[in-house]
């Protein structure tokens, strides 16, 4: 899981995306969410949505740099935000437990 997370911090994306992104990532609901973005039906873990999310962010970050009329700042925004979300909660699944 790490590799994935080390994934997403080398993002490097427009501050405006990113900025968008975080204002509203405490809003993400996964299960409303993810299924529209990723094209599911059932809710995959949170290192197997990430990965999906990443693939399909790096196309639209494409769609992006090459000034392609398909582009949607709406859609991406989106994406960012529930890469947001679904980091965190890897993370939060992620952490070892202390030992006592």
């Amino acid at each position: 899981m790490q590799d994935i997370l080390t994934r997403v911090s080398r993002i490097n994306r427009p501050s405006l995306l990113v900025r968008t992104a975080r204002f509203a990532v405490d809003e993400y609901n996964r299960s409303s969410h993810l299924p529209r973005l990723i094209k599911t039906q059932s809710l995959p873990g949170a290192g197997e949505a990430l990965t999906r999310l990443l693939d399909v962010e790096a196309e639209i970050n494409e769609l992006r740099t090459a000034d392609r009329a398909e582009y949607s700042f709406a859609n991406h925004i989106d994406l960012l935000i529930a890469i947001m979300g679904e980091a965190r909660l890897l993370r939060g699944t992620t952490r070892p437990t202390p030992i006592t």
